[in-house]
């Protein structure tokens, strides 16, 4: 075990996590610009597509990384069968969920039960198909939908808040079924699908549209809410989420509902984008 991955097991995740989510709303004027000038210069990020171009214009840290893009930013697969990417970022992997297991990295994969905190939700997913999108702090940190669906219930699980850059994806067991996590389940035109977003060190803060802020705080035992007969209904490519900071999104189908295009590990991806084509539209 290398001392970059020791440390993820020794670090206090939650105290650091909470030090960062105050640092980032820090509206005093030369931290804040410091941090953004510091992001935007080491990763590259292109403001020219954001609507506030001005890095220095926003409110504090975490208002410039959940940052609106212009509009026509990004498009809508015209292909109504299309299965969408629900992120900018990279494709950590892709493919076919064979047993309940789903793939991490070479010599790791977690099953879709312990994911979702629930054996019986997993059931649909048994031998379906996932997509995992790794979103660095480049990348626009807002959540889509990759088709229309109809909210159902949100689970919030518990637990450790490892990075999920590609060295701990690579190194650290069930990393995904492991870090904290939000488990948005829906039901739409072709069945039930869902969409998770996984909490991660330093970042590991998740936003929704119908909820607003929901982690932290942090869940120390699963926690489950219903949205039965409240119509929380999102159009294909719809903004549902946002990471204050960076993480993972994870989208599970079932079986039969779509075939995935040929996606590469590091594939870079943005929303909207085909990964997909469902098997079939009305």
């Amino acid at each position: 075990m290398t001392f970059k991955i020791l440390l993820q097991y020794i670090l206090p995740h939650r105290f650091l996590s909470r030090l960062v989510y105050w640092g980032t709303r820090w509206t005093f004027a030369p931290w804040k610009n410091w941090l953004i000038g510091t992001i935007v210069r080491n990763y590259g990020v292109n403001m020219a597509e954001a609507a506030q171009p001005d890095p220095f214009a926003y409110q504090h840290f975490n208002a410039f990384f959940t940052r609106k893009l212009k509009p026509g930013a990004r498009t809508v697969d015209a292909d109504p069968a299309a299965l969408l990417s629900p992120a900018d970022g990279r494709i950590s992997q892709a493919g076919r969920i064979v047993d309940g297991r789903i793939f991490q990295a070479k010599g790791q994969d977690y099953s879709a039960a312990e994911l979702l905190g629930d054996e019986a939700a997993a059931a649909p997913y048994r031998n379906g198909r996932f997509v995992t999108v790794y979103l660095s702090p480049r990348d626009y940190h807002r959540v889509h939908m990759p088709l229309a669906g109809t909210l159902k219930e949100t689970v919030h699980v518990p637990g450790r808040i490892f990075s999920v850059a590609p060295f701990a994806v690579a190194a650290i067991p069930r990393l995904f079924a492991r870090n904290e996590r939000l488990v948005c389940h829906f039901e739409g035109e072709h069945g039930p699908f869902v969409v998770l977003m996984v909490g991660a060190i330093l970042v590991s803060s998740v936003a929704t549209v119908w909820d607003g802020l929901v982690i932290p705080p942090y869940a120390s035992s699963i926690r489950r809410k219903s949205f039965a007969g409240q119509n929380v209904t999102l159009a294909r490519f719809a903004e549902m989420a946002r990471f204050n900071m960076g993480s993972t999104v994870i989208v599970l189908l079932p079986e039969g509902v779509t075939e995935l295009d040929a996606l590469e590990p590091q594939q870079a991806v943005q929303v909207g984008q085909r990964l997909g084509q469902l098997a079939r539209t009305n």
